[in-house]
């Protein structure tokens, strides 16, 4: 590398570092922990385990809902605008809900407080996580062939935040509701100021007609649709989700009734795999300079087929620990190649309805998995996850086939 482009590189790194990943750091840790603490605020709260299941719901069901929404308001209205309002929005939501449980700790006002904290959060949340999303591929396209690299380091920042940032809700809802609020309000002020850094997303053109929310999941769907690469690597992806939503949902019954460990074996099992994810995203920055988009891709996929195959019929909980954990490790391997291709293929006016519609797409299995392990007796449990990591290792296979000689992933 010369002198003079090294000067280059700095500046852009420390560009990216100030512009999108200080403010999606600021966000993701907020995301973690509303989405992780607001159930935990709830049954502290009510002290109901109906209502906490509730208040799951009530995060996720709007959030599903807003992505046609989001998606097309980020194509219309720009990433940095969306971003900076929807984390202001959170944080004055978040503050209002610790007043008012400062002044009402418990009663039908608390309740009423923590579930609709529980929606709004959930909706607000959405549409930032959008936006950083769309103000990311933008910075990988201007990084060109560096992509993957910007791609790998916001797949880093999330795991980061869901390792750090339900241990941190917990550990603040110690001290009470209010403070734990008051930090995640905190979070996102500084995520919606440092917003105002992050360079304008392409927006769609003025006169384009204003769909509702479903006009902007088809628009992106029909995107997926006239790209065959990211719709086969969608495909794929999707089917790996069905097992993996499946160990997801099932892990509590699988670690406490059939290896009989404690409710923190549960915890355990993921924090290991988040900590495996990023290891592996790091090393797939390197991979990917070396060998390219397809080699890295079909070698996580291979990985996390045989992983999920042999956690199925784990012998213990050690090995299901580990074999969890490899899973998870490839299967972040393989987002930081969908995110990679969709950030080079999408058209930046259709980015934020495109990736809406992915995202829709990819989790859709996991409320699939959540009612598989309803209607499962738990002693079959693992038959049914065979099953899954079957379908997972055909659809993978299949897809990295038809992706094998597609120029998208060959450069």
């Amino acid at each position: 590398m010369s002198t003079a482009a090294a000067p280059r590189n700095a500046r852009h790194t420390a560009g990216l570092m100030r512009s999108i990943y200080l403010p999606r750091t600021a966000d993701a840790l907020a995301f973690a922990m509303s989405t992780y603490g607001i159930p935990l605020l709830v049954l502290a709260t009510t002290r109901s385990a109906a209502l906490t299941g509730a208040a799951f719901a009530l995060e996720w069901i709007p959030r599903l809902a807003a992505f046609g929404w989001a998606g097309s308001i980020v194509d219309r209205r720009g990433a940095a605008v969306v971003f900076h309002l929807a984390s202001l929005g959170r944080a004055l939501a978040l503050a209002a809900g610790a007043v008012l449980l400062h002044c009402h700790p418990s009663g039908t006002v608390a309740t009423a407080t923590v579930l609709v904290l529980a929606a709004t959060t959930g909706v607000l949340t959405e549409f930032s996580y959008i936006a950083a999303e769309t103000a990311g591929a933008a910075a990988g396209r201007r990084a060109g062939k560096r992509a993957h690299r910007v791609q790998a380091a916001l797949l880093g920042i999330d795991q980061t935040a869901t390792l750090a940032g339900p241990a941190l809700a917990g550990l603040l809802l110690l001290a009470g509701p209010p403070t734990m609020l008051a930090v995640i309000t905190v979070l996102s002020l500084l995520a919606s100021m440092l917003a105002l850094r992050t360079p304008p997303s392409p927006v769609a053109p003025a006169r384009a007609p204003k769909g509702q929310s479903g006009a902007g999941l088809l628009t992106g769907w029909r995107t997926i649709r006239s790209l065959p690469a990211l719709g086969w690597l969608v495909t794929g992806l999707t089917l790996s989700n069905l097992a993996t939503g499946l160990l997801q949902a099932a892990g509590p019954v699988i670690v406490v009734k059939h290896f009989g460990q404690s409710t923190t074996a549960v915890g355990l099992v993921w924090s290991a795999a988040a900590a495996a994810t990023l290891l592996s995203v790091t090393l797939c920055r390197f991979a990917l300079d070396r060998r390219g988009l397809w080699p890295v891709g079909a070698a996580c996929a291979a990985l996390a087929s045989l992983a999920c195959l042999a956690a199925a019929q784990a012998p213990d909980y050690l090995s299901y620990l580990v074999l969890v954990a490899v899973l998870m490790a490839a299967d972040g391997g393989m987002t930081v190649v969908l995110r990679t291709l969709r950030s080079r293929l999408i058209p930046p006016e259709k980015f934020g309805s495109t990736l809406s519609a992915t995202i829709l797409v990819l989790l859709l299995p996991f409320p699939v998995a959540g009612v598989l392990t309803a209607l499962t007796p738990p002693d079959a449990l693992g038959h049914v996850i065979t099953v899954c990591a079957g379908l997972q290792a055909l659809g993978l296979l299949y897809a990295f086939a038809r992706l094998r000689t597609d120029p998208a992933l060959r450069t």
